[in-house]
């Protein structure tokens, strides 16, 4: 049975582990959390640990470079453990959506996020893809500060809530139901 490596795209180091750019690593870490993964290990330019999640093996990976770094580390760890691009998914954010919201995709454009960009350089586009909202600042100058900024108070309790659900569900995504995966969340978190 082919693995699945779960890629979570974030900066490294304490000054960015809560800004809005980690939302992937904070997903990442979360599944690993609730399955009882393994203790992650510095490999492959990143830190990987391994895990079950229903009968499928799953490596999480988080890429230790910076965001536009990414895709040669993940390509490094999935030609290492003989992983096809239909058994990778990247967890990113996205400011096209709304905090709270998600999409799930196979392929398309990166939408100038420089994690994808790297990710489809080193593995090309046929990867899944949970792009997990963090809203917009309303204007395009403001986007990096946005980025690398952390959550407000207010937007944690979504924040949480959102990763909770995609860990407690990402079975579904690991058996190909798409479909189910995104209502299951999207019932979840609606207000």
């Amino acid at each position: 049975m082919t693995p699945f490596l779960l890629i979570g795209l974030g900066n490294p180091g304490s000054e960015y582990s809560g800004n809005r750019h980690n939302i992937g690593f904070m997903a990442v870490d979360r599944i690993a959390a609730d399955y009882g993964f393994s203790k992650p290990a510095k490999k492959f330019g990143g830190s990987i640990c391994e895990g079950v999640i229903g009968k499928q093996k799953v490596y999480a990976f988080k890429p230790l470079g910076y965001m536009n770094t990414s895709g040669g580390p993940a390509a490094e760890a999935a030609r290492f453990y003989k992983i096809p691009p239909d058994h990778i998914i990247a967890i990113h954010d996205e400011l096209d959506l709304p905090l709270g919201k998600l999409r799930v995709k196979r392929g398309g454009g990166n939408g100038g996020h420089n994690g994808l960009k790297s990710l489809d350089a080193h593995l090309g586009k046929d990867y899944l893809r949970i792009r997990l909202g963090i809203g917009h600042p309303g204007d395009k100058d403001m986007v990096t500060d946005y980025v690398l900024s952390d959550f407000r108070k207010a937007e944690k309790p979504m924040v949480e809530l959102m990763i909770g659900e995609i860990s407690k569900h990402i079975g579904l995504l690991l058996q190909g139901d798409e479909a189910k995966f995104m209502s299951k969340i999207a019932l979840a978190t609606k207000e």
